[in-house]
């Protein structure tokens, strides 16, 4: 087996309106960063890649989605036993319709966009995504180019061990599970 493969079980828990699974802190320990790291892996056999997003508190967690949930066989409540592995390979992101509007009005922009790494692309869309007012993403993306279009290649100095996900996040920690409320 591979030293960089990471064994362990934990329980899927309900965070809004979210599946996700948090790794214990000793399998995180054993991930090349506190941030956002892509990784491969299997639950209950089935095989999947994900980003595995930071907590805030020094560990990661990744949301089980439908698809995850069904080819599993697995739900909320449930403990499962993975193996997953760090990938230097990182697939493209998703872009926002918002940010691909911009960055088609900033043709500069679009020429850095499509010339940074993979990852890097994956830090500007958690930094815009991090945003919880309309006003303040709208501003993150007018930000984002401008930032393109002067040649900077990574978004900005953001504490990248924190939790970008608004609707389960406070204060860039990741939310206690409803059932442990």
């Amino acid at each position: 087996m591979s030293k960089s493969k990471v064994n362990f079980t934990a329980q899927l828990v309900t965070i809004g309106s979210r599946t996700v699974l948090r790794l214990p802190e000793c399998a995180s320990e054993k991930l090349p960063s506190r941030g956002m790291v892509m990784a491969c892996g299997a639950i209950n056999g089935f095989h999947f890649q994900t980003p595995l997003e930071p907590d805030g508190e020094g560990s990661h967690w990744f949301e089980i989605d439908k698809s995850i949930r069904e080819n599993a066989g697995v739900d909320a409540g449930d403990t499962v036993t993975l193996e997953i592995e760090p990938v230097s390979e990182w697939p493209e992101p998703t872009v926002p319709a918002d940010l691909e509007n911009a960055l088609a009005n900033h043709p500069e922009a679009q020429t850095l966009w499509d010339d940074i790494t993979t990852k890097a692309r994956w830090e500007y869309i958690r930094w815009i995504r991090s945003a919880k007012k309309s006003e303040t993403r709208e501003r993150r993306i007018e930000t984002a180019c401008s930032k393109l279009e002067d040649g900077q290649r990574r978004p900005c100095c953001f504490d990248r061990s924190s939790c970008t996900v608004p609707d389960i996040s406070k204060s860039g920690v990741l939310i206690e599970p409803i059932e442990n409320r």
